[in-house]
C-alpha cells in the first residue's frame, strides 16, 4: 500500500480518536471472540515517522482497532534522529530501534533481548520493503503481511546496485516463509506471491479500507474549469512525468493540473512542464495537510495516476469516497481500486495518448463527471476498516489456532 505522501492520515474524530499515550477509541470497529490476542507487529517504520506512507496508515488503522477492543498489541520499528524510543500510538506499545537504514541490523537482536519473552500469540511482519525473515527469529507463529512487493519496478526508481540488492533481498522470501500464513491487500499481490512461490491457499487477501466519513463528495465545491490532480510521492517509479505528458498531449487550454506530494523527482517534473509547455498552468503544491487535500479531491474533475504497479491504490479510494472519478494505468493493484467506465478510466500503462483522451473527455462532459462520482463514491463505501480490522483478527485466531505443520 503506497498512499498520498501529503503529509495526512485516513484518521477523522467520527472513526476514531488517536494521540500518543492515550491509544484509541474506536467506534465503528468490530467486537472480539475469545480471549485477548497478544499480536507482535514488526514494521520498518510506525505511523509518526517523517517517512511514514500509505503502508504505515494500513498498519495503524488495522491495528489500533484491535488494540482498542482488547487485543495486547506492540509494534517493532525503525526511528528517526532524535525520535523517542518508546511512545503509545493508537493502543499500540511502540518500541524503535535504529533508523531506516540501520532497523533490520537491530531488529533481530532487540526481539531476542526485550520482547520475545513476553509470550505473544502471533508475529506479524508487515513486509512493504526488504523483508526481514522473521522466519528466522523463533516466533510461536508467523504471519506475513504484503502490501506489495517490488519486484522490477525498484530498478526504476533506485541505482542499478541499490535496485539489484532490494531485487535479490525480495527472491529468498519463498523459501523462507514457504509455511507461513500471509496477508495480502489486493487480489495482485496474491498473485505476484503466487508467481513468486507462495501457495495460494496461505494467502489471506484482506482489502483495505476507507475512512468514508471523513473523504465526502461536495458538488457545489467542484471547479467551474476542468482541475486534474494528482495526490502521492514524487517519485520516479510512480509515472507523474506521464501524467504530466498526458495533461501537456490533451490539448485542453483551461484545464489545469495540480500535483500534491513531496519528492527528489519534483525539480526534474518541473522542469519536464516547461518542457512540455504547460508550466503555467501545473501547481506543485508540495506537502499538504488534510484539510488541503480533501478539498483538492472535492474541486478536481478527476485524479490521475500512472504507477506501474502497486499493492492497492488508496489514494484512488480517496478520491471516490470523494465523490471524484480516477483516470489510472491498467496496472496491478491499481486495477482493482477503479471500475472501468463506471468509477473512472483505466488505461494502458504508459500509453499517454489514451490518458490524454480520458482527460479530454471528462473536460467536455461535466455530467460525465458527476455520474462517474456518484458511482464511485458507492463503490468506495464498500471498503471499511472496521471491517479490514474484522478480518484481520479472524485470520489471526484462525492462523494461532492451527496446528503445527498445517
Amino acid at each position: 500500500v503506497h498512499a498520498s505522501s501529503t503529509g495526512c492520515s485516513t484518521r477523522s474524530p467520527a472513526d476514531s480518536v488517536s494521540c500518543d499515550g492515550g491509544g484509541v477509541a474506536v467506534t465503528n470497529a468490530g467486537t472480539t471472540s475469545g480471549q485477548r490476542l497478544r499480536i507482535a507487529v514488526v514494521n520498518w517504520q510506525c505511523r509518526d515517522n517523517p517517512l511514514a506512507g500509505g503502508a504505515e496508515i494500513h498498519l495503524h488503522e488495522i491495528f489500533g482497532r484491535l488494540a482498542a477492543i482488547g487485543n495486547e498489541v506492540v509494534l517493532l520499528c525503525g526511528g528517526w534522529p532524535g525520535c523517542p524510543p518508546r511512545a503509545t500510538l493508537d493502543g499500540i506499545e511502540v518500541h524503535r530501534v535504529g533508523t531506516r537504514q540501520t532497523f533490520p541490523f537491530f531488529a533481530r537482536r532487540y526481539w531476542h533481548a526485550h520482547l520475545a519473552g513476553r509470550g505473544f500469540d502471533v508475529l506479524v511482519e508487515d513486509i512493504n520493503k526488504v523483508p526481514l525473515y522473521t522466519p528466522t527469529w523463533r516466533a510461536p507463529k508467523l504471519v506475513g503481511l504484503v502490501p506489495h512487493l517490488f519486484g522490477g519496478t525498484a530498478f526504476q526508481e533506485l541505482a542499478a546496485p541499490l535496485a539489484t540488492a532490494v531485487w535479490l533481498a525480495e527472491k529468498p522470501l519463498p523459501w523462507f516463509y514457504r509455511r507461513q500464513a500471509f496477508e495480502a491487500i489486493s487480489e495482485s499481490t496474491k498473485a505476484d506471491l503466487v508467481h513468486r512461490g507462495i501457495a495460494a491457499d496461505r494467502i489471506r487477501v484482506i482489502f483495505p479500507g476507507i475512512d468514508s466519513q471523513h473523504y465526502t463528495p461536495d458538488p457545489a465545491l467542484r471547479a467551474d474549469r476542468p482541475v486534474f490532480a494528482y495526490l502521492g510521492r514524487l517519485k520516479k517509479y510512480k509515472g507523474v512525468d506521464l501524467v504530466l505528458r498526458a495533461f501537456a498531449a490533451s490539448g485542453v487550454e483551461e484545464a489545469t493540473l495540480e500535483v500534491a506530494g513531496a519528492g527528489e523527482f519534483r525539480a526534474e517534473l518541473e522542469r519536464l512542464a516547461g518542457t512540455l509547455g504547460v508550466a503555467s498552468r501545473v501547481r506543485f503544491l508540495g506537502r499538504i495537510d488534510e484539510t488541503h487535500k480533501c478539498a483538492l479531491l472535492r474541486r478536481a474533475w478527476a485524479t490521475v495516476f500512472a504507477s506501474p504497479k502497486e499493492g492497492w491504490g488508496i489514494t484512488n479510494l480517496e478520491a471516490a469516497a470523494s465523490g471524484t472519478p480516477v483516470i489510472a494505468s491498467n496496472s496491478p493493484g491499481i486495477r482493482e481500486s477503479v471500475k472501468h467506465g463506471e468509477t473512472g478510466f483505466l488505461v494502458p500503462h504508459g500509453d499517454v495518448a489514451a490518458m490524454a483522451a480520458c482527460m479530454r473527455r471528462l473536460s467536455g462532459e461535466r455530467t460525465l463527471v458527476e455520474h462517474l462520482g456518484v458511482a464511485a463514491r458507492r463503490f468506495a463505501e464498500g471498503f471499511t476498516w472496521a471491517n479490514a480490522a474484522d478480518q484481520t483478527e479472524a485470520h489471526l485466531r484462525e492462523v494461532v489456532g492451527r496446528e503445527e505443520g498445517r
